[in-house]
């Protein structure tokens, strides 16, 4: 089995999860469900057409014919079925955790491109549980690769809609004590001599879309000692909903979320990563128990304001729905 699949194949949070792994890094289990399985579910459900009569006439500016064009492809994508062979190859790959909820996160081709980004524009999925569940948040991932904003910001930036295409990152879900972003160079002053911490209680995705103000702590990377610290107004937190799903409730906003062990533990494994990578990351990381620094969906990559991007080569050859033994734990 090649565990070294292309880029354009797997995509970048793939990709990394895979690096991470490899190199010894505390990720949850999973693997990937390759753009190749996107393609074959847009091609059997005849999709293309449908998409470009979607997108006739639609301008950047235009909010009401985005959201109008995102309405009609999103609900195609629904009505679609994955292929019976994709939706096995799903099912074993899955097999282990199926019981277990799991985060099921859209990755897209052109995500992070040295000049554009698409972060936060798809959607991802938390606690989901069950095979109906799984397969069902797949395709929702797929069809997020039209959102409004998404197609808006590809005419806006000139990305041909023709070539997108969407992988899916499965994993075991976290069930996050405190979770939150690192960026191992500091991302308002460009100082690499400090890490910068953002971190809420929960699962981290209050964070990621604005709902909380997180705690803010800057930490010398070389001694990681708290330079700076901010507790945030983090009134509320989201957490797994039994039965699947999640849901808000409230945090103690007073209290800080984070240790100085953990914020030291912290700086300190972002600093591996970045010598993995040779360039300053951003990074997602959650705390659940006495683990400290499992790295949620396996993010890392580069930070945006820490450029220039190093290139990385990867070889060819990923037929199956998915790139299975990609990694597991």
């Amino acid at each position: 089995m090649r565990l070294t699949p292309p880029l354009d194949v797997v995509v970048g949070k793939g990709v990394n999860l895979i690096r991470l792994t490899r190199a010894g890094f505390r990720v949850p289990g999973g693997f990937v469900v390759c753009t190749d399985a996107y393609h074959r579910f847009v091609a059997a459900n005849q999709l293309s057409a449908l998409i470009a009569r979607a997108l006739v006439g639609t301008a950047a500016a235009d909010t009401v014919a985005l959201a109008r064009a995102s309405r009609t492809i999103r609900e195609a994508f629904s009505r679609g079925a994955i292929s019976a062979e994709d939706a096995v190859a799903i099912r074993l790959a899955a097999r282990e955790w199926l019981e277990e909820p799991l985060a099921v996160r859209s990755s897209a081709v052109a995500e992070d491109l040295p000049d554009a980004s698409f972060a936060g524009q798809h959607d991802s999925y938390l606690n989901v549980i069950g095979e109906p569940a799984l397969l069902d948040a797949v395709k929702d991932c797929w069809s997020s690769l039209w959102t409004g904003r998404a197609i808006g910001y590809r005419l806006r930036n000139h990305i041909p809609g023709a070539g997108a295409a969407l992988a899916v990152v499965v994993q075991r879900l976290v069930p996050a004590e405190v979770a939150g972003v690192m960026f191992t160079a500091n991302p308002l002053t460009g100082r690499r001599s400090q890490t910068v911490i953002d971190a809420t209680f929960g699962l981290g995705e209050a964070l990621v879309s604005g709902a909380v103000e997180p705690d803010n702590f800057v930490v010398d990377s070389k001694s990681g000692r708290v330079v700076e610290q901010t507790t945030g107004a983090k009134a509320t937190a989201t957490v797994a909903r039994q039965g699947g799903g999640v849901e808000t409730v409230p945090a103690p906003s007073d209290r800080p979320t984070l240790t100085r062990p953990q914020l030291a533990e912290l700086a300190a494994v972002g600093n591996r990563i970045q010598g993995l990578y040779g360039a300053p990351q951003d990074i997602e990381w959650a705390i659940a128990g006495a683990s400290c620094t499992s790295f949620r969906h396996g993010r890392s990559r580069h930070c945006s304001r820490c450029r220039p991007r190093p290139t990385t080569g990867w070889r060819s050859g990923c037929r199956s729905a998915l790139c299975r033994g990609c990694w597991s734990r």
